[in-house]
């Protein structure tokens, strides 16, 4: 079997039809959209590895179905364990001509069809499933439908080991420049994890305008970058320009290559930015430990979903509020309160729980609460906040829970220890990393620009 880190998936062909079905007591008739052709990759073995579950795995695009009348279409992937559908699962569905799916997903029909990724189940690591898409026009069908021809999908599940989710662990390698952490001198650098390929590794970093290489254990001893501007790693090479936005690192050292790509997740919704029109989205960070994604939330009153970078063509919401995600999915409706919000792309789920979201309040930031929340703060492992970029003026500023003064710290001697009702702390105005240990009493401001 072909061996991939990353996913091509689901080949679906031209439509043909020979079938009727009943749903909802209404009697749905085929028919055959002239024109409705699938265009993906052409692989049919597939390998699917915890660590890259939340890497896009594909993007299924189409002809439009024709069903002889102007309306919309919509369009549903189909997953099926027996093989004949009578268990169809709807894995995404869609308006437009595509549907993405990460990884994640993938992996997650497959543990339907009974893998294991564990090398001590009994529970096989290799198998198959189908797949096929539902097209019908408008949002019910009005009793038309039409299926595509069933693909089946061979597959296997990598085996998951060490200590992080999916066996990840943080790497020896980091981003370091002025457009991350001016050379070194704002804060350590970007951290790389591993993945399940040896000597490949990726991270998950917020840049600002400016440059920047990749060096091993935070020292200049052994760095890289790219003389010719091609992607091709360098010994000692020329800075790499970038600019500033929310980026996935992909570092090969095997082959001696780097890839860098737009890469967010955000919470968007009435219920947090007006659906995009009051802000940037709530941004996730990555939690190595469990191989998720989360924020540390302030919602109101109202509904939300969650997209990747901040643009409507990767969304999910749950549809049937069980807590799985959804491709284009319903809205999910939220209250307002403070929430940890996670995202897990190894087994298709989400989950939204209450809990102290602790932020940067001051003249510094947001006078004080005076002019809007707090700079809220994720918590990425136990009692460790984080948070990027948090643009400050010049004035004072301390951390409190949940946009409210019933627990805050200072720092009383400004050492960088936090003290429980201490001292404000004095801050310039410029962009910074924030980052509060409440298990080991410290914080950092780390100033890059």
């Amino acid at each position: 079997m072909k061996k991939l880190s990353i996913l091509g998936l689901f080949i679906l062909a031209l439509i043909s039809f020979n079938s009727c079905e009943t749903e909802d007591d209404v009697v749905f008739t085929t028919q055959e959209p002239e024109g409705f052709v699938f265009t993906n990759s052409t692989l049919d073995n597939y390998v699917l590895a915890a660590a890259t579950s939340s890497n896009l795995g594909e993007r299924f695009t189409w002809v439009s179905a024709d069903f002889g009348a102007p309306t919309n279409v919509t369009y549903e992937l189909q997953s099926s364990v027996s093989g004949d559908f009578t268990d169809a699962t709807v894995v995404s569905s869609t308006t437009s001509n595509e549907i993405a799916m990460t990884i994640g997903q993938m992996m997650s029909v497959a543990m339907e069809a009974g893998l294991d990724a564990d090398p001590d189940s009994p529970e096989p690591n290799t198998g198959s499933f189908s797949v096929r898409l539902r097209a019908y026009p408008g949002d019910t069908g009005s009793g038309t439908e039409a299926f595509s021809n069933v693909m089946v999908l061979n597959v296997e599940l990598l085996e998951s080991t060490g200590t992080g989710g999916g066996g990840i662990m943080p790497a020896s390698w980091g981003v370091v420049g002025s457009g991350y952490n001016d050379w070194g001198g704002a804060g350590p650098d970007g951290q790389f994890y591993t993945t399940s390929t040896a000597d490949v590794f990726v991270a998950y970093v917020t840049l600002i305008d400016g440059e920047i290489k990749f060096r091993e254990n935070n020292e200049w001893v052994n760095d890289f970058g790219d003389d010719g501007a091609d992607g091709t790693l360098d010994a000692g090479g020329a800075n790499i320009a970038v600019t500033a936005g929310t980026y996935k690192i992909t570092l090969d050292i095997a082959a001696g290559t780097y890839m860098m790509e737009d890469f967010s997740w955000g919470v968007v919704g009435s219920g947090y930015n007006d659906w995009g029109g009051a802000g940037p989205d709530g941004k996730f960070y990555y939690d190595y430990t469990t191989d998720t994604f989360k924020v540390g939330i302030r919602l109101v009153d109202g509904e939300i979903k969650f997209r990747q970078n901040n643009e409507w063509v990767t969304d999910f919401g749950d549809t049937g509020l069980d807590g799985t995600l959804d491709g284009g999915g319903d809205n999910i409706p939220v209250s307002a309160g403070h929430y940890q919000i996670t995202l897990n792309f190894n087994d298709n789920t989400y989950s939204i729980e209450s809990t102290d979201v602790w932020g940067v309040v001051g003249s510094g930031y947001n006078d004080w609460g005076g002019a809007g929340p707090d700079f809220a703060l994720t918590q990425i492992q136990p009692d460790v906040y984080y948070g990027d970029i948090a643009t400050l003026v010049d004035g004072e500023v301390k951390f409190r829970a949940n946009n409210d003064w019933a627990s805050d710290y200072g720092d009383t001697g400004a050492d960088g220890t936090i003290d429980a009702g201490g001292d404000n702390i004095a801050v310039t105005a410029g962009l910074y990393r924030v980052r509060l240990d409440v298990a080991n009493g410290t914080y950092q401001l780390n100033k890059i620009q």
